[in-house]
């Protein structure tokens, strides 16, 4: 879908600014989220020139104004030179992610679907050695000042010392996950900050996610997570049009594992919310014809059948990569995707690494300890 600089937005409430779990503990409890609409092409701020105009398409929608399109080439742009060095910019990731909780390991297969044209893909990034986290959203941020990005996805402190079988936290969320969430909070911060020009972006939409995936404490489980960060402005001075913008605390979603005795099925999220359309638990359901093939594999058929009958937990780890690895391109035929594993004991994997090219590691970078698994790294098979 070619969405280009244009696209259909809902208003809601604005949510308060506080953190949010579905539960006071991790729970067996699985949320549908309800489909909503958020498409944003390329976010700008300035500090002197607004560069971002808005205005309505059928109603709805938002559009940036032309200095952004010349803002980074051609003649025009030493127009802006006076305040270049002030300017931020953000394009937002989208995709999605299908989860299958096998037989004593975690499948996941994440779909670079642009918002629009030039927007990073999806990353993963280890926030500690029993979890992952896929990044969209403002996941990459640049300033005319500086050509290298602001990418989220790097100095991360991952959270350490935690024996991921400990438990007994006695708080109202579980730190591990808190943790991990303030950590984004506090590096998204500093750049929203910088957006100083009214943005005409949903209240009820984040403007940052992460899915994140992995085993919980004291024996816990498989579990995944959504966490999601929004955006709140405030009008400061009428007279100047500046606005301060501020990220509010994440939200946080359990999507697996289900509720006991429900179904044990494939999960998938998206981002923007409002791209669903059929699943590929419901396509299977379904008997799509573009999965007929497998039955000729006696293994996978069998496979095929766990699934749909809700039991998606009894497949071998093997069979389930086998065919994540050969759906996603049936259904997705002209977008990039990747596909890794986690399991309980030995942590993540590659299956098939992002086509992305790999940068090298900031060898300064103090945070990161020795034992933390490389994500960067192709597998040597």
């Amino acid at each position: 879908m070619d969405l280009g600089l244009f696209s259909p937005i809902v208003h809601s409430p604005t949510l308060d600014s506080t953190v949010y779990f579905t539960g006071i503990k991790r729970r067996y409890e699985t949320h549908n989220l309800s489909a909503r609409l958020c498409y944003c092409a390329i976010i700008v701020s300035n500090r002197y020139v607004n560069t971002v105009d808005t205005f309505w398409r059928r109603g709805l929608g938002i559009a940036l104004g032309a200095v952004v399109a010349i803002g980074f080439s051609g003649p025009r742009a030493t127009a802006q030179s006076r305040s270049q060095d002030n300017e931020i910019v953000t394009s937002l990731t989208g995709g999605r992610v299908i989860l299958h909780f096998a037989k004593e390991a975690i499948l996941f297969a994440a779909v670079d679907q642009p918002v629009e044209q030039g927007a990073p893909p999806p990353r993963v990034v280890d926030v500690d050695s029993q979890h992952i986290a896929i990044l969209f959203g403002a996941s990459e941020w640049r300033s005319l000042a500086d050509p290298k990005p602001i990418r989220m996805d790097r100095n991360i402190q991952r959270i350490a010392g935690r024996d991921p079988r400990d438990g007994g936290y006695g708080g109202e969320a579980d730190p591990d996950l808190e943790q991990m969430g303030i950590e984004f909070l506090e590096k998204l911060r500093p750049l929203v900050s910088q957006l100083q020009r009214k943005i005409d972006f949903p209240a009820d939409q984040p403007f940052f996610e992460l899915v994140v995936i992995g085993y919980g404490p004291k024996n816990y489980g498989p579990e995944a997570w959504t966490v999601e960060y929004r955006i709140t402005q405030q009008l400061l001075t009428s007279q100047e049009n500046f606005w301060q913008t501020r990220i509010l605390r994440p939200r946080f979603t359990q999507i697996y594992p289900p509720e006991k005795h429900a179904p044990k099925t494939l999960v998938e999220t998206v981002f923007p919310s409002d791209a669903q359309g059929p699943t590929l638990q419901t396509l299977l359901e379904g008997n799509d014809p573009r999965f007929s093939g497998f039955r000729s594999d006696a293994k996978l058929s069998k496979a095929l059948d766990l699934i749909i009958k809700g039991q998606a937990q009894k497949v071998e780890p093997s069979e389930a990569a086998e065919l994540l690895r050969a759906e996603v391109p049936l259904l997705y035929p002209k977008q990039n995707f990747f596909l890794g594993k986690m399991e309980d004991q030995r942590g993540f994997a590659w299956i098939l690494p992002p086509e992305e090219p790999v940068e090298k590691a900031d060898k300064d970078d103090k945070n990161r300890p020795p034992e933390a698994p490389s994500l960067r790294k192709r597998p040597n098979d």
